[in-house]
């Protein structure tokens, strides 16, 4: 239990000077609407684009649909 207070304090005050904690997006908001662009056009190639971005096909479709929506990871970039 006071493991678990501590660790709750530490992260509070981690908060309180403005640090986040979690892993860093892959994509910036320009590379986001890029994808988003390129991806709404039938004649792009997927693995081009992944090339271009430095990216895996994962990673791609894990911020953007086949069909250029934004998915949810997207939407996270672009909020911020």
């Amino acid at each position: 239990e006071l493991i678990r207070e501590r660790t709750r304090a530490g992260l509070e005050a981690a908060r309180a000077r403005g640090r986040k904690g979690g892993r860093r997006l892959s994509l910036t908001k320009a590379q986001v609407r890029l994808a988003q662009a390129a991806m709404g056009k039938p004649e792009t190639k997927v693995g081009e684009l992944c090339s271009e971005l430095g990216i895996s096909r994962v990673t791609l479709y894990r911020y953007v649909g086949p069909g250029g929506e934004v998915r949810e990871y997207g939407r996270r970039v672009l909020s911020s």
